[in-house]
């Protein structure tokens, strides 16, 4: 799972049945040093590319969310799925303390 930050959405004309019901997010992926401070304002847009989610969980513009990529975005489907990366939280605050190895 990665966290990125909601920017935007967009829509498409035509669509697979299967993904009736659900939206497209564009989503900016956050780095560690973003996580403590995501939910309580907003965040700098990263220098990493953007990237288009699947979202059927009602995240907005703004919102912090938790997405899948790859394989695992398809799991939670019976039937086959068109999409490359899936929304699978909203995050209301992240409590992030980096990992300092002794």
């Amino acid at each position: 799972m990665r966290i990125g930050q909601v920017i935007g959405k967009t829509v498409m004309s035509v669509q697979d049945a299967a993904l009736k019901g659900g939206r497209w997010l564009i989503v900016s992926p956050l780095d560690a040093s973003q996580f403590s401070e995501a939910c309580a304002k907003k965040q700098k847009i990263s220098s990493q590319s953007s990237l288009i989610v699947y979202d059927n969980l009602g995240a907005g513009e703004g919102d912090i969310i938790g997405f899948s990529e790859g394989a695992e975005a398809t799991a939670p489907f019976p039937e086959p799925i068109p999409i490359d990366a899936l929304c699978i939280a909203i995050f209301d605050s992240i409590d992030y303390t980096p990992y300092l190895a002794v």
